[in-house]
């Protein structure tokens, strides 16, 4: 006997009008019908590789020692390298200049593409340990560099901003957008690849920061949470388009502090050594040295580069 509550789903009708929604009504895919996707899952293993290839004793095997730590660096780094010349090679099929390029040359590109990459490691590293010491000399709650390395969403977003910065620069936007969002996914900081950022660099708590794609920062430059450099307009071309690449995020001189809940919009330049109270709101330029605190301008104040609803103090 049939049981009378075995399900019938129509799949048949289901699937007929998925297909059609993929293939003609609501089509997503790439106009060549790219299949060889890049992977966000491959992507977040080779960042892992990276994080210990450049920190072994941290992010590394547990059993290193002097003798052997090269070994694996240099044993992790060729496997890890074949994989990201493989994401490389799709990646670079979604770029429109390579639509319709031969699959051999696409795959030269793609390695020469990953052996530029491998070579700026080192001074990856080098720009991440400034950030490092940066967190360690920024916060008294920071006990040494282990603790850092550690537990710091800061220090781990900047780490994989550096990397994804490196692939945006080559010519490889998408894997470096895969970068970026698995940092934003994990800490809540969200930087855009194309954020140019100088050495150290310290997000200190880090929860709700966003540096938008073309922010510019300076060095020795400390945010904390929830600080925005974002854009205040979105240019659009004759029929109506967002302009693409055009500057119109924040540019933050050395050695400025901006703290939680700043927003700062617009191509406007925050002058050396400037400090941005908490939950100011700002979309005019800041002299160098002044100090800006949240509450009503002065009377004396009006004219001057601040925005009306920050307090300037120079």
């Amino acid at each position: 006997m049939s049981n009378p509550l075995s399900p019938h789903w129509g799949l048949d009708q289901i699937v007929a009008d998925l297909r059609a929604s993929r293939e003609a009504l609501h089509r997503t895919r790439h106009p060549q019908g790219i299949r060889e996707l890049p992977s966000r899952h491959a992507i977040g293993g080779i960042v892992e590789c990276l994080r210990a290839v450049m920190f072994p004793t941290h992010y590394g095997a547990p059993d290193l020692t002097d003798e052997s730590v090269d070994y694996y660096v240099g044993h992790t780094l060729e496997s890890t390298l074949r994989l990201l010349w493989e994401q490389v090679k799709r990646a670079l099929r979604f770029l429109p200049e390579h639509a319709d390029t031969p699959a051999p040359e696409l795959e030269t590109l793609a390695f020469e593409i990953t052996r530029s990459f491998a070579a700026q490691l080192p001074s990856i590293r080098a720009m991440l340990v400034s950030d490092i010491r940066a967190a360690h000399a920024g916060d008294p709650a920071a006990q040494h560099i282990t603790e850092i390395l550690l537990c710091y969403p800061g220090v781990l977003a900047i780490m994989h901003h550096r990397l994804a910065h490196a692939l945006h620069r080559l010519g490889v936007p998408l894997l470096a957008r895969f970068i970026n969002e698995i940092a934003h996914s994990a800490t809540g900081i969200d930087i855009h690849p194309g954020a140019q950022i100088g050495p150290s660099f310290f997000i200190d708590h880090g929860t709700g920061v966003v540096i938008g794609e073309t922010a510019v920062i300076g060095e020795r430059v400390r945010l904390y949470q929830a600080v925005t450099l974002g854009a205040k307009s979105f240019p659009a071309d004759a029929d109506g388009a967002l302009v693409k690449g055009h500057a119109r995020h924040p540019i933050v001189e050395d050695d400025v502090v901006i703290y939680a809940g700043a927003t700062i919009l617009g191509r406007v330049t925050i002058g050396r050594g400037a400090v941005i109270g908490g939950n100011v709101w700002l979309t005019h330029s800041v002299a160098p040295g002044a100090s800006v605190s949240q509450g009503s301008i002065r009377e004396g104040d009006r004219g001057s580069e601040a925005d009306a609803r920050g307090r300037v103090r120079r």
